[in-house]
């Protein structure tokens, strides 16, 4: 038994390191060839394989209950066809220069976040799965002075987790793992730097207790980020990711809290989620709608 395990396992790296080399290929070709190559992986996804296709329509559904069946299903394949184009810019980015990336991303108003850096005050940024976040967050490693540390999720796959972590290190910014931001804010509390959240990111069942209305539903979230603002008293800056035209995104910056000391319980969390609320409900299709984030349940909800 343990023998076939193993053996499942060595497989499954294997073909891993296969779709590795093949990702490594094309992030050597053109972007707007790989734009035509995504045109074909939306088909593929939507029409053939049905990536998550359910769950994208639910969420959408439930998200927005006033929407007719074709707007829903407009704004799914509007989804896709970007989810394809963000695909191929993520693989681009361990070809991509600096040149080019500082021209794809544009920072409209980052010295709201340097203003505290220079005066050696730490901050605390959020953002969502909103727009490209990935090369958001690598372009924001050579725009910035001060280190960034990034929160991240690793992928089950260990393979995969570790190709994308060298693309998203690729710049100055440091990636933490979720498990371990307490641990790296205590080791760097004498630096002065910027921890990045993706604030949108679902607890697991066990830690579903915080519940918000956010987008016409009960939503669990996590306070992670507010927790640390409290105990620090770290300014929260939040960074709104636009897509301007195909390739090419502005991120604006938003004083969330300067001094959140003085905020009530929930406020920061409440505040963040409601600009996310804002900026999907202008331009829907640029949330990662295929993330299952509803998956939990309220207990009073069968």
């Amino acid at each position: 038994m343990f023998a076939l395990s193993t053996r499942k396992i060595m497989i499954k790296k294997s073909f891993s390191y296969i779709g590795i080399s093949f990702l490594n290929f094309l992030s050597l070709l053109p972007l707007p060839f790989l734009y035509v190559i995504a045109k074909g992986g939306y088909l593929f996804i939507y029409y053939i394989f049905g990536y998550r296709k359910l769950v994208v329509r639910e969420n959408l559904r439930n998200s927005f209950p006033r929407k007719s069946l074709k707007e829903i299903i407009a704004l799914e394949k509007t989804f896709f066809k970007y989810f394809a184009d963000l695909i191929v810019e993520v693989v681009k980015l361990s070809h991509m220069s600096e040149s080019e990336l500082l021209k794809r991303v544009k920072f409209n108003n980052l010295d709201l976040v340097e203003n505290y850096l220079n005066n050696g005050q730490s901050v605390l940024a959020c953002t969502g799965h909103y727009g490209n976040w990935e090369l958001g967050m690598v372009a924001l490693g050579l725009k910035l002075k001060s280190t960034a540390y990034v929160i991240y999720k690793p992928l089950s796959n260990t393979v995969f987790d570790q190709w994308l972590y060298k693309i998203r290190t690729g710049t100055s910014n440091f990636f933490i793992p979720m498990r371990q931001t307490l641990r790296s804010i205590a080791s760097t509390r004498t630096k002065t730097t910027m921890y990045c959240f993706a604030g949108d990111q679902t607890p697991i069942k066990d830690e579903a207790r915080v519940w918000i209305d956010f987008l016409n539903q009960p939503t669990p979230v996590l306070q992670g980020i507010e927790k640390i603002a409290l105990q620090t008293n770290r300014p929260v800056i939040y960074f709104n990711m636009q897509l301007v035209r195909k390739g090419y995104y502005e991120v604006d910056c938003y004083l969330v809290a300067e001094k959140p000391a003085e905020t009530k319980e929930g406020e920061i969390t409440t505040r963040n989620f409601k600009l996310l609320e804002e900026i999907i409900n202008k331009h829907p299709a640029y949330w990662l709608w295929s993330h299952r984030r509803w998956k939990h349940k309220p207990e009073n909800t069968k």
